[in-house]
């Protein structure tokens, strides 16, 4: 429960059923429970947890918004499963080093102190205390301290949010935070170096900060925003729809008004399309059941994957001859397996389809015109909607360096040959994606004699003359090969593990490194190969390195990592999520409900309508499976079916 990731937005309505709390965008709630949830007075204030506010802060709040917490009261020590922007300014502390942990770490003097400060009132505490005990609501003033030790006083309110079964489900915590002006002495360094910094950059316009303005008598946070003297349609359009699904939802907890505009499902398509970018919502549009489920119950699904759940799928048909290494990719519903290693290493080249859609799915082998040369350790890729464009692998005779396109939805599919100049070295085990739906990347791989790549090429397929482009770096990560390429937040992309070169040597890998191909120099950045901070995180640690596993691009920017060959009696069954996009990207485990693959080693795997995963493949020491597939759903299958 101690991670961003699953903090269930529980702030329209604190509830919990078989163990996940649920925010529920399509359910109608009282005025008597608009009334318990409600922040502020009608008109309430803006709470943004750092999403993009298009218009300057100044210009829209005329006071000071609130930290802002939320705890989990059915976990032990009710741990935080949420803070907003404002509680990490004005304490000090990010939200990856606070979840999970309970409240009162803001009573010690600094991250290292073991005890209550003596000056926070005992009396307060033990009033606290007794409300959370008695589950009714605290309001008062208690002495807290920023991370670097310096005082705050902080006038605190703590309602209990209560299930549909009368028991306490969470606690919101509102904290309007002022200066307290205690002489504490100096912190031991180098804290009280930070404290003197912090302070002194510290100005009576510090937007976060507190000053006792008009307060009404028996109100908590009574001034009125700027913000709410905007028409509907211009905090719906102009600011709801620039926020993060997750920002949105907390807004919609502040006041009845931003309640009913969060509601809309025109505005969750917009925040959606602005979030996700408008090729993944132009996919999610074409999922069945998705009109059915909504656009804010998906937004909550597929940022929180609360609901997300493996099942297994035996399927009809038959992939003949048995074979391995081929490569497979998502065609709309469709699941499309190309080539592949047959019996006495014998290169394969038939192409064979798995309508997702049918009401009995099988597979069937497509007669195609002029299939390419049989191979195996090549990659597999859709580009435009319905092409399917091979690169590379090991054939006949020996290395390749070719393309091939495929239209599938053509009356007579046949494979064309593309002969771009200037091509890459032949390869086989490389990775390879796609940005733009017109442009082939690929990276790395191994070259003849066994020597590993750290190269990456660019292929625009819609040129009249395609030409093969190597991206200019001044560094590239370790030469390697099985490593995988994963696109995310339009044109980066993250490189995972792989079999590296190090040194003499060579050895699974958990790095991962990054490259904006949007900037004018691209630069490979590495960004994490071992574990990153996140206090009472299970997640906090990277995969066991690992290589031929498969990665899966989530909305949002998010990388789901599962399965290949790992050392060790680790499990390759585990899923693992990295959001690149985070200030300090932290691993996560994902633990998901249902029938997960026993074999996790020779997968391929799919994206299909952006809501499921498929994963065909798996070694079982005899043979490979391929009709048995197990689906990763991302959201509610009543709702998808």
């Amino acid at each position: 429960m101690g991670c961003r990731l699953v903090a269930k937005w529980v702030l329209i309505r604190g509830q919990k059923r078989g163990g996940k709390m649920e925010w529920d965008s399509g359910s109608d709630m009282s005025m008597e429970e608009e009334d318990h949830m409600q922040i502020c007075e009608d008109e309430g204030f803006l709470m943004n947890d750092g999403g993009p506010v298009p218009i300057a802060m100044d210009n829209l709040l005329h006071s000071t918004p609130c930290g802002f917490a939320v705890t989990d009261a059915l976990e032990p020590d009710q741990p935080i499963i949420y803070v907003n922007a404002v509680f990490e300014y004005v304490t000090g502390y990010k939200a990856e080093e606070i979840l999970g942990r309970n409240c009162r770490f803001l009573q010690y003097r600094g991250p290292f102190a073991q005890r209550r400060h003596p000056l926070v009132d005992s009396m307060v505490v033990s009033e606290i205390r007794r409300c959370l005990d008695e589950g009714v609501e605290f309001q008062g003033e208690l002495l807290n301290f920023r991370k670097d030790g310096t005082p705050l006083m902080n006038r605190l309110r703590l309602t209990p949010i209560h299930g549909d079964d009368g028991i306490i489900t969470h606690i919101i915590g509102i904290q309007l935070f002022t200066e307290a002006n205690i002489d504490l002495g100096p912190m031991p360094l180098p804290f009280y170096k930070e404290a003197i910094t912090r302070c002194a950059d510290r100005s009576l316009s510090d937007p976060f900060l507190y000053r006792p303005a008009a307060i009404g008598q028996g109100h908590f946070c009574r001034e009125i925003c700027g913000i709410f003297q905007l028409s509907d349609e211009v905090l719906a359009q102009k600011i709801l729809s620039r926020l993060t699904p997750r920002d949105v939802a907390s807004v919609g907890s502040v006041c009845k008004r931003l309640y009913q505009l969060t509601k809309n499902e025109d505005l969750w398509r917009m925040v959606c399309q602005n979030a996700w970018g408008s090729e993944t919502t132009r996919v999610l549009e074409t999922v069945p059941g998705a009109k059915r489920l909504g656009w804010g119950r998906l937004a909550r699904e597929l940022t929180t994957l609360e609901a997300a759940a493996w099942r297994k799928l035996t399927v009809g048909g038959a992939v003949e001859p048995s074979r391995c290494n081929f490569s497979a990719c998502a065609v709309g519903n469709r699941l499309v397996l190309f080539g592949g290693e047959g019996v006495n290493m014998q290169p394969m080249n038939d192409t064979f389809v798995l309508d997702l859609s049918a009401a009995n799915p099988e597979w069937r082998h497509v007669n195609v015109s002029s299939p390419p040369p049989g191979r195996w350790g090549h990659t597999l890729s859709c580009l435009n909607g319905s092409w399917l464009v091979v690169f590379g692998g090991c054939g006949r005779q020996g290395l390749l360096n070719d393309v091939f396109i495929l239209d599938l939805d053509a009356q007579q599919p046949t494979w064309r040959e593309v002969a771009g100049s200037a091509p890459p070295l032949p390869r086989s085990w490389h990775s390879s994606c796609t940005l733009d739906g017109t442009k082939l990347v690929v990276s790395g791989g191994c070259a003849d004699s066994g020597v590993l790549l750290s190269d990456t090429f660019l292929l625009d397929l819609t040129m009249e003359k395609p030409i093969w482009k190597e991206i200019p770096v001044s560094w590239t990560p370790p030469s390697r090969l099985g490593h995988s390429l994963t696109v995310y937040g339009g044109r980066k992309i993250l490189m995972f593990g792989g079999l590296a070169k190090s040194g003499p040597l060579r050895l699974r890998s958990s790095d991962v490194y990054t490259i904006d191909l949007s900037e004018e120099e691209p630069k490979w950045r590495y960004l994490t190969g071992s574990g990153m901070p996140g206090a009472g995180n299970p997640g906090g640690k990277a995969p066991p390195p690992r290589l031929d596993h498969v990665a899966v691009s989530l909305p949002g920017g998010r990388v789901l990592i599962f399965g290949g060959s790992v050392a060790g009696l680790h499990s390759a069954s585990q899923l693992y999520l990295l959001d690149p996009t985070e200030e300090k990207p932290t691993w996560r485990i994902l633990n998901v409900p249902g029938q997960q693959p026993r074999f996790a080693w020779g997968h391929s795997t799919c994206v299909v309508g952006g809501t499921r995963a498929l994963v065909l493949g798996g070694h079982t020491g005899e043979e490979w499976i391929l009709n048995e597939l197990h689906e990763l759903s991302l959201a509610s299958k009543h709702g998808l079916d």
